[in-house]
């Protein structure tokens, strides 16, 4: 076999990461056929199958994950090589952050045990809010760097999108009569659990079931509440069906308090988007985003 392109490599690992096609091609910015052809000649260059593709995106084969391994190896000792040339942050040099309540909670943790592993101890300050509040402090200057979500839009401030996210209904596991729930319109006989009026999570949610059911056929909550957290928990205890980010709940469904329902006819898509000041971004944040663009945190 010939050496290994380092190039095909990286496009494999942030593949296999990210699981799709079609994202990876976005944070390499490449094209997807491009993306298709470096991995299809990696394939042919190791002379087996390494990823395992369907309708839902790739998983990769037992020798994918061989090689995923050594993928991730060879990324680290580059990014190491970049560093030494570029010069390390100094460890005062902080980094501060906005985050929108889902992202502050699961993808900022994993990006920034990651970042310091590499960089050191590099200080972070992270301010936690809605995704509306959050554009505000960036395109007023109060943090240079934001992860938000939803369908966002903004004349004051450049969005990158960054992670795929999906809003996925659940009910507890001991709730069987919520658990058998198969299609939407079985949601209107049900209690529902909705964020607070003005909350993106609950904007998004209504205007889905309003295309799959009619607006009229969407019901007003009598059970509101203010953090993803509260409504999961809600949930747990059985009070009625929530719409939470799939990013929120691997913990709940792997310990079996919660179970994703499957609904057939109602998929609720969206995304977490880099937002700043400007497209080129310097400094201590500009830093860990140059960095985060490299290394998203795997899907869940």
């Amino acid at each position: 076999m010939s050496r290994i392109d380092p190039r095909k490599l990286e496009t494999f690992r942030v593949v296999v990461q990210t699981r799709k096609i079609s994202s990876a091609a976005k944070l390499l910015h490449l094209s997807q056929p491009a993306v298709t052809a470096q991995v299809r000649a990696l394939e042919e260059e190791c002379g087996r199958a390494l990823l395992l593709r369907s309708s839902k995106g790739v998983t990769p084969t037992d020798w994918g994950l061989r090689l995923l391994e050594a993928a991730k190896q060879v990324h680290d000792v580059l990014g190491a090589v970049e560093s030494a040339f570029q010069g390390e942050p100094a460890v005062g040099d902080e980094v501060v952050l906005g985050a929108s309540m889902t992202t502050a909670a699961y993808v900022v943790p994993p990006l920034v045990a990651g970042y310091r592993a590499i960089h050191g101890r590099v200080p972070f300050r992270l301010q936690v809010s809605n995704t509306a509040r959050v554009l505000e402090w960036v395109a007023e200057g109060r943090v240079p760097l934001g992860l938000v979500e939803g369908r966002t839009r903004s004349s004051r401030v450049h969005l990158e999108r960054y992670l795929e996210d999906e809003l996925v209904a659940v009910a507890a596991r001991s709730a069987r009569d919520l658990c058998g729930i198969t299609r939407a319109a079985e949601l209107a006989t049900v209690p529902l659990l909705l964020r607070e009026p003005g909350s993106n999570t609950r904007a998004v949610v209504e205007e889905s079931l309003g295309h799959v059911l009619g607006s009229r056929e969407v019901r007003r909550s009598e059970l509101l509440f203010g953090s993803n957290q509260s409504m999961k928990m809600a949930a747990v205890a059985g009070l009625g069906v929530a719409f939470v980010s799939r990013w929120s709940v691997q913990l709940e469904v792997s310990a079996g308090t919660l179970r994703i329902l499957p609904l057939r006819d109602l998929r609720i898509a969206r995304s977490f988007s880099w937002a700043t000041p400007s497209p080129q971004l310097v400094g201590a944040a500009g830093r860990f985003l140059q960095w985060a663009r490299r290394n998203p945190p795997a899907s869940p």
